[in-house]
């Protein structure tokens, strides 16, 4: 397999309506604190049924052909609750509140006591996909930054002193995902476009902290929100330059929906990109010769080489045929653009 124009996930994919109630979860905001009624097995089945249905995305993701798969996220309520929950010092029986992206208010943690991370939340589930595929695996945490603006900080009163010490937790966790087979670790950071002034200040410290000392692959992935909940976005990012000398080796952004202006991939010449090139807020199936044609807009910008393929902002959202059709033309249009180079 060549090391050009790999194609990957950014890590969720559809849960099967078997296991979770779709209306429940598309009906809400990402949850910040447990939203255990979004499950419809009980508990004491949960983790076989989730085990169940990761390997499930797994196969779809191999079938489809992509290079380096992820677990799908298929365990996850979101993205960021199921690190960001296991944490020492947040109070998850007595929610706070803070404002969403999409400016509506959600229940989140409160930070009542020193940040900590006593145990490896996600290691498991690297063990299950690395025992249960042949491909590269990515498995992604929330980074940060973010998790410091997805609570309410009753403790600190120090943004900045938050997220250090959440970027501490966060290193830790990196660590052991690495060492349980992890190829690629992504932070997702997606209030770095949302909140950029912050981000300014000081989201590179933050960020490098948390990658203080890993010789691993790392990526960074920041967003403009779910397609599902955030239709429409901007053509740029509010922060990204700013990343071009933290100590991440790949970045990924959205491409495909916002129509990006990708001359910004001028600016990265030391980075590998990942660049979205699946819209996920349209529900037609792209055809491959539409995708390879956003490859070739990136191409006048960056050498194959240092270019990854990927859906834009996660899967979670779509209808299962629709996410499996998109990554099957994921990979057809990069294997045109490949044979064309």
């Amino acid at each position: 397999m060549t090391d050009s124009l790999l194609t990957t996930v950014l890590g969720s994919y559809p849960q099967p309506d078997w296991l979770v109630d779709r209306k429940n979860l598309q009906s809400r905001l990402p949850p910040r604190v447990r939203a255990r009624d979004i499950w419809r097995i009980p508990e004491p089945l949960l983790q076989q049924a989730q085990d169940d249905a990761t390997l499930l995305a797994i196969r779809d993701m191999e079938r489809a052909g992509i290079d380096i798969i992820s677990d799908g996220e298929i365990r996850r309520e979101s993205y960021s609750n199921r690190f960001t929950t296991a944490l020492d010092g947040m109070d998850l029986d007595n929610p706070g509140v803070v404002m969403g992206r999409s400016g509506r208010p959600n229940s989140v943690p409160r930070v009542v006591g020193p940040i900590h991370r006593s145990y490896p939340v996600e290691v498991r589930d690297v063990e299950f996909l690395r025992h249960n595929t042949d491909h590269r695996i990515r498995i992604t945490v929330p980074g940060p930054f973010t998790i410091s603006q997805q609570v309410q900080d009753d403790y600190y009163h120090d943004q900045k002193a938050l997220a250090l010490d959440i970027a501490a937790a966060v290193n830790e966790e990196i660590r052991s995902l690495q060492a349980a087979g992890a190829d690629v670790v992504q932070i997702d950071e997606p209030y770095l476009q949302a909140k950029p002034e912050q981000a300014r200040a000081y989201g590179v410290e933050v960020i490098n902290r948390a990658l203080k000392g890993i010789e691993g692959t790392t990526a960074l992935h920041l967003c403009f929100g779910y397609a599902a909940m955030v239709p429409d976005r901007p053509n740029h990012y509010a922060f990204l330059t700013e990343l071009c000398d933290c100590t991440v080796k790949q970045i990924s952004i959205e491409a495909a929906q916002p129509q990006l202006d990708l001359s910004i991939l001028r600016q990265f010449s030391k980075k590998t990109m990942i660049i979205g090139v699946l819209n996920l807020g349209d529900m037609e199936v792209e055809t491959p010769e539409i995708v390879a044609g956003r490859i070739r807009s990136a191409l006048e910008y960056i050498e194959p080489e240092r270019l990854i393929l990927a859906p834009d902002c996660g899967m979670k959202y779509l209808p299962r045929e629709v996410a499996f059709g998109k990554l099957c033309a994921l990979v057809k249009g990069a294997r045109i653009v490949r044979q064309e180079l």
